[in-house]
């Protein structure tokens, strides 16, 4: 009988530690949706976080939307993860949700040296319009006329609040709210024909390297000092790192450099789809999944690097 009770204990202490090599996320966990504002550099990480999930087990979609909306939809659990609040910019929009305990900033930056402000081409700062307070100066040249991206973006709420309050003379200037792509379209139109533009720019974006734009400056007292630089942070639901610890894990690990979103980015504004383009990035650059993966398992309890690994048909 003694023999029998040693075995007994010996078979239950393997399956305990069989059930911790083996943790995993609960079933409620593999549907992981992202929000994702309609930007390249959002599509681009989301991509990457996409790419991995799916290749250990989960089952990630997303939801585009306004940031208003997607800070909403975390707020009420219909979304899972946002990697795209931008500090500064997006701060007066997230400040109440944080204040209310609505969802939560994971502590490390997804991206530093990041920046967003207003730019010009290069042809146009070499005119002399340099800074916020050249805008007004050439209002005939630009059309009265200041290009934004989507509508509810806190970068076109800066401008429209120059333009309200007539900070820098640009009272009168009018808001042209449209999609990313939209904007530069035009911004490519306007350098194609050597006119003059102001529009929203921001880094990492191809836009840097397609165009040769000058960041103006003056405008610290609107998008933050240095360019409008910035940090961009993940944000879950409040709880959502208890939920759900494993993907957390990951969402912690994830940080990226601009030059790596930059290049990420540049086919994913050519339409490829992102969690392809994050697939080819990833087959070309497995260094990546050792820090990103540290600590992560696949669904299933596995090794989450060797399940990557595996699915990515690289050593």
């Amino acid at each position: 009988m003694k023999r029998v009770v040693q075995l007994a204990g010996a078979c239950l202490a393997s399956l305990a530690l069989l059930g911790s090599a083996y943790a995993r996320d609960p079933e409620a966990c593999r549907s992981v949706t992202f929000g994702d504002v309609g930007w390249s550099d959002i599509a681009a990480t989301t991509g990457i976080a996409s790419a991995l999930l799916q290749d250990l087990g989960y089952q990630p979609t997303k939801t585009i939307a306004s940031p208003p909306i997607v800070f909403a939809g975390i707020k009420k659990k219909q979304i899972d993860a946002f990697l795209g609040y931008w500090d500064p910019s997006m701060t007066s929009t997230v400040v109440p949700f944080v204040q209310a305990g609505a969802l939560k900033v994971l502590e490390r930056p997804n991206l530093v040296g990041a920046k967003y402000t207003l730019a010009v081409p290069a042809y146009a700062a070499d005119a002399g319009l340099k800074s916020f307070a050249d805008i007004a100066k050439f209002r005939d040249q630009l059309d009265g006329k200041i290009y934004g991206i989507g509508a509810g973006n806190n970068g076109n709420a800066h401008v429209q609040k120059m333009i309200d309050t007539n900070q820098f003379g640009l009272g009168g200037f009018k808001l042209v709210e449209s999609s990313e792509a939209a904007m530069l379209v035009q911004v490519g139109r306007q350098i194609r024909d050597h006119k003059m533009i102001v529009f929203l720019a921001w880094e990492p974006h191809p836009m840097n390297v397609d165009y040769k734009i000058a960041y103006l400056s003056g405008g610290d007292d609107v998008f933050g000092p240095n360019y409008g630089s910035a940090k961009v942070f993940t944000v879950v639901p409040t709880d959502y790192m208890q939920r759900c610890p494993n993907v957390g894990r990951l969402l912690t690990n994830l940080q990226f450099t601009t030059d790596m979103e930059n290049h990420l980015m540049v086919p994913i504004m050519d339409h490829q789809d992102p969690t392809v383009v994050a697939q080819s990035w990833l087959k070309g650059n497995p260094r990546a999944l050792d820090e990103w993966l540290a600590g992560v398992s696949a669904f299933d309890g596995s090794n989450g690097i060797a399940a990557v690994k595996h699915a990515l048909g690289v050593q």
